[in-house]
């Protein structure tokens, strides 16, 4: 069984980026391969600021049970919001700790999926970039793919809080593909 954990850099309420990583649910479960996924899914809203001082006595239980889950995990998706251009300090804040130690930590060779959403036509491209610098410094094997970024996201999301229309749903099923063939790979394969 395949172990998929879902992070959203939003931690809004009706947030685009959940509805994203809920549609990516939904086409997991919906897969014709036979092959099951355990989805499990991580609020980046509830670990504390990072401290240095904090990690050296011992991390917070929050941050534990998020080391844990990422690193039992066999990949991750992130559907992040750009703030000013990148991703929401939540977020990164997220990743700092997610990153410790430097070398054997949760994001180390973990396979992750990267995609955007927001009310704008650009979907929240630009985050992407830097969020793929940050997940390639920590170690992790971003897969190689089109961005997907979904525009217009709130006339697009359904009343149920997914998404429908066959672009969207073609970029995160082509997303979805792509991931599972980078499951496949040795470490290193991927860009």
């Amino acid at each position: 069984m395949t172990k998929i954990v879902l992070i959203s850099g939003s931690v809004r309420r009706d947030s685009l980026n959940a509805s994203v990583l809920a549609t990516v649910h939904r086409l997991l479960t919906e897969r014709p391969d036979g092959d099951t996924y355990e989805i499990e899914s991580l609020s980046v809203g509830l670990l504390p600021h990072f401290d240095w001082d904090v990690e050296q006595t011992d991390d917070p239980p929050a941050v534990r049970a998020a080391k844990q889950l990422v690193g039992d995990a066999d990949a991750l998706f992130i559907s992040t919001p750009a703030y000013n251009g990148e991703m929401p300090g939540v977020l990164k804040n997220a990743l700092d700790w997610l990153s410790r130690p430097n070398g054997t930590s949760a994001l180390t060779d973990r396979t992750v999926a990267l995609t955007t959403a927001s009310p704008g036509a650009r979907g929240a491209v630009d985050a992407q970039t830097a969020l793929a610098r940050v997940l390639t410094r920590c170690g992790a094997r971003v897969v190689d793919h089109t961005p997907v970024a979904v525009g217009r996201a709130a006339q697009l999301r359904t009343a149920v809080g997914d998404f429908t229309d066959p672009e969207t749903v073609a970029a995160l099923s082509g997303l979805i593909d792509a991931t599972l063939a980078a499951l496949r790979e040795p470490a290193g394969a991927t860009a």
